[in-house]
């Protein structure tokens, strides 16, 4: 990549950051698509999550890190402490690992 590149997208991306405070006043969204857009990012991540959690590279998981990632998610949604989330879910994965399963 040459100097040109570079230096045309720091150009690039600092126009697009500096137009959404130069622009915040002059256009408002609907409702629907700021509730939408606040949706949108939990979906994105949710669906991170579960990519990360059944995928390995090119190949699916055995079935010890799904199990552990729910044990965490069922620990965090009854509020528990992220202490006891992490804990948790990793004696999950240990159990079962030990018990064999990949």
């Amino acid at each position: 990549m040459t100097w040109a590149a570079v230096l045309l997208l720091a150009a690039g991306t600092y126009a697009l950051r500096l137009a959404g405070p130069m622009l915040r006043r002059r256009i408002t969204l609907p409702e629907a698509a700021v509730r939408y857009c606040g949706l949108g990012a939990v979906v994105l991540l949710a669906a991170f999550i579960a990519t990360s959690t059944m995928i390995d590279g090119t190949r699916l998981v055995g079935p010890t890190r799904p199990a552990a990632v729910a044990v965490g998610a069922i620990l965090a949604l009854r509020r528990a402490p992220f202490i006891v989330v992490v804990c948790g879910a990793a004696v999950t994965a240990a159990v079962l690992r030990l018990a064999g399963l990949p």
